[in-house]
Parts: C-alpha cells; structure tokens; sequence
C-alpha cells in the first residue's frame, strides 16, 4: 500500500508547505488540517495515502465516491494483513499535520462530499459521508438533517459561500450565509462546522490572501452574533495553488488534490 515512492514524496512536500506556511503566520501545525481531494482517483491511490497515515479524504462526484468508499472498505475488511496493517504499521512523516478529528478508530477513513449538492442527491450524501462542505441553502440542509441515519453521528457541514462573486460558482452569498447560519445550527442531525470557499483563481499572494481574508471575517460575524453552536471552528479554504495565502488568514482545513495526487 505504501510502496508509492513519488506520492510519498507529494505527501511529505505538502506537509512540509503547511509547516513551513503555519510558522510564518505565527500558528501551531496542529490548528490546521489536510483534506486529501481523490475525486477522479481511483480507489487504490486512497489507500496507497492511508498507508501514509492520511486519514481524511474528499470527494466531488457522488456516485465515484459512493463506489469508492465501498472499495475501501471492502478492502479494509477483507484481509486483516491489508489496509488495516499497513495502517497500523505505516509512520507518516515526522510532525505530520494533524488529522481532522474523528471519533472513528486509527484506522478508519474520513469521507467529505465537497461538490454541488443536488436535492435528489442528499439521501446518499447523508448515509456515506462523515463531512459535507458544500451546503449553501436551507432546503438542502433540511433534507440533510432528515435523511441522516439515527444511527450515525451528526453530519458535520459547512456553509459554502461564494465569496468572489462569481456567477460561475455555487455557494451562498455572504449576507445569506449570515442568515443560513443559525438556521442550520438548530437542525437536530447537523453539527454547523464552519464556512468554505473556492477563491478566484489568482496568481498575485495579495489578492489570494485578500479573499481568503473575506471569508475569515465572515467567519468572526457569524460566530459574534452567536446562535451557531460551540463546534463552529472550521475555515475550509486553500487548495494546492494558494494553501499558503489561506492559512496566513486563518484556514484550518486546506483541500489538497493536485499537489497530492498529480495532474487529473
């Protein structure tokens, strides 16, 4: 599972850019999370990252992920000498980032549906994943709530907004996300985690932490106003061009896929 040398090398130069990016901003390694994003990989280059002792992973396309979660799990439950050993065996590299919490054991794996979220969609989405970070309307997070199973967590969820304006993009703009917010926090199956954002693509380190910065102070309002739970902690922004720029303002889950798997 862990005999990739170039993917081990990927993961060791992500960890080490967020190191390097938490130390410059002045905060501990510890505050921020790395969301591995496998859309369009297959169900062996997951496994090949848990063995490197990555635990989360997200997900864009709903019948992909359904089919490879699946996958994994039949393959961790299948020998007791394959996933679950090499888990168990593997050491990630030194002072690696924090995992995202869970309250699974060291071996399982943590689902995030991070894609545009269709109504007739959700019932999949709440019985699979462990996270949703995507939710940008109340009716989407109504059937989220209804349709996850008694007898599972709640469903972590973050409100995604769209904090660049772009019609191209989904996600709740900043004044409905203040309003949204609360709104979710009293749905008895959800846990209101925190926001996302995908950023305008940009090459300028300013303009990337200017966005990122939106969204952070977005963030303090929502939290001021109070009404959104105890467990809203989470900045979901930065991905593999502009990771740097987001922990600077703040993120504490970045989404990973390109510089983690290679080009798509």
């Amino acid at each position: 599972m862990n005999g990739d040398p170039a993917l081990r090398q990927r993961y060791e130069q992500v960890l080490e850019r967020i190191r390097a990016a938490c130390q410059r901003a002045g905060r501990p390694v510890e505050s921020v999370h790395l969301l591995a994003v496998s859309k369009t990989f297959p169900a062996e280059s997951v496994l090949a990252l848990a063995a490197l002792g990555q635990r989360a992973f997200g997900e864009n396309y709903l019948q992909e992920a359904v089919d490879k979660i699946a996958a994994c799990r039949d393959e961790r439950s299948a020998g007791g000498a394959g996933l679950a050993s090499a888990l168990a065996s593997a050491s990630a590299p030194a002072a690696s980032v924090a995992p995202v919490a869970s309250a699974a054991s060291a071996a399982a794996l943590q689902w995030h549906f991070i894609g545009p979220i269709q109504s007739n969609k959700t019932r999949p989405i709440a019985e699979h994943f462990d996270w949703v970070h995507s939710v940008d309307r109340e009716r989407i997070a109504r059937r989220l709530s209804e349709q996850r199973p008694a007898d599972m967590a709640p469903l972590a969820v973050c409100l995604q907004v769209n904090i660049s304006g772009e019609s191209s993009k989904s996600g709740a703009s900043p004044a409905e996300a203040l309003e949204l917010a609360p709104l979710v926090a009293t749905l008895p199956r959800l846990a209101l985690r925190g926001l996302m954002a995908i950023p305008a693509a940009s090459e300028d380190f300013d303009e990337q932490r200017r966005q990122c910065a939106a969204l952070r102070e977005l963030f303090e309002r929502i939290r001021a106003r109070g009404g959104v739970g105890e467990c809203f902690d989470t900045l979901s922004m930065g991905m593999s061009a502009d990771l740097e720029a987001a922990i600077c303002e703040g993120a504490t889950l970045v989404r990973v896929g390109t510089a983690l798997f290679g080009s798509r």
